[in-house]
């Protein structure tokens, strides 16, 4: 695709009408933390003017030069406080550059941080009080825990109900929290708590015939009872934000349920620091609900490996630059990555 300045793709001009008329129940999916990468939308910021201008909106409320982070080499765009307000940035950005093909979706879900994009494209949040509220979601996570008491670990090729007994049997006999933090995929869990649970957990999880567990590294246990008082500072953040019935239902990581009114929506996203992400079921859910087409917005093709891993028989169009609108023309499906996606 050639870029032009402030105007479309020459396959995106001569075929969004087709895109917009795909007879297909569709959901747009944003992956989490763990994704983001140093120029993530940096195509589509320089291509189109509605992509330009929802980068330009938010380094007005933010409080940290967001260009830099999202485009020149630095250490910062990993470090939690700053990686989620940059993910939610760059997912609406690339999110705008689909919208210009006119299509539609039906229902939406984000995994952990990627939730607020579903809200946003939901019509549930503005996209600059999203913006506010994930700068301190990002805060109040990174410094719930001192660092190096807490830790996460997937663990690959067990299935949930071992992992969950494990994490169990650990904290009966270290008194310590590790619990299930993210449900990703069959055969795929991530674990989250103190770090001296997490590693007894892991070895325990090796005596199980794990395939592989895999320490993370991240800034705290997230999604852990660890992280509750993030989830009351953030709660105190929510009660100042202007929550809207969704135009289009989403679904919740907390209850793997649809939402489609806005009472719920404040309580779900105190609650999602601390709880674990119920991302296979969500999936499932909206199968469920009849969804068969999944459009991943956003850096990375994590979510397109989870769903090959939970249908492999389901389409997912994964659109991360600029060249992969081309896929919402011709139909391409992605096979997607391993890479743990987990805040």
């Amino acid at each position: 695709m050639k870029n032009t300045e402030g105007g479309a793709t020459n396959s995106s001009l001569g075929n969004s009408e087709r895109c917009a008329t795909i007879d297909m129940k569709t959901a747009l999916i944003f992956p989490g933390q763990g994704a983001q990468y140093v120029g993530m939308a940096k195509d589509f910021y320089d291509t189109f003017e509605e992509c330009r201008a929802v980068i330009d909106e938010a380094d007005k409320v933010l409080d940290f030069d967001l260009k830099t982070i999202l485009f020149e080499e630095n250490e910062l765009i990993n470090q939690t406080e700053y990686t989620q307000a940059a993910m939610l940035v760059a997912e609406i950005c690339i999110l705008k550059g689909v919208e210009r093909l006119g299509v539609n979706f039906d229902t939406a879900a984000g995994l952990s941080l990627g939730e607020y994009a579903a809200l946003v494209a939901t019509g549930a949040m503005s996209f600059t009080d999203a913006v506010k509220v994930v700068r301190q979601r990002g805060i109040y996570m990174e410094n719930a825990v001192p660092k190096g008491k807490g830790g996460m670990s997937a663990i690959i090729g067990l299935d949930a109900a071992t992992v969950e007994g494990i994490c169990k049997e650990t904290e009966r006999e270290t008194g310590l929290c590790v619990v299930p933090a993210n449900y990703n995929c069959p055969g795929q869990i991530v674990i989250s708590g103190n770090i001296e649970a997490v590693e007894k957990a892991g070895e325990k999880c090796k005596e199980a015939n794990a395939k592989l567990v895999a320490p993370l590294k991240v800034s705290g246990p997230f999604h852990s009872p660890l992280l509750a008082p993030a989830g009351d500072n953030l709660g105190k953040v929510l009660a100042g934000v202007e929550v809207k019935k969704p135009q289009k239902p989403y679904f919740a990581n907390v209850t793997a349920e649809k939402v489609t009114e806005k009472g719920d929506v404040k309580m779900l996203l105190t609650t999602q620091v601390s709880s674990p992400v119920k991302w296979e079921q969500s999936v499932r859910a909206m199968l469920a609900d009849g969804v068969d087409r999944f459009l991943e917005i956003g850096p990375g093709k994590t979510l397109a490996g989870f769903m090959k891993r939970i249908d492999r028989a389901v389409p997912v169009i994964t659109i991360n630059q600029i060249t992969d609108l081309d896929k919402l023309i011709e139909g391409d499906e992605d096979v997607g990555s391993e890479k743990h996606t987990i805040a």
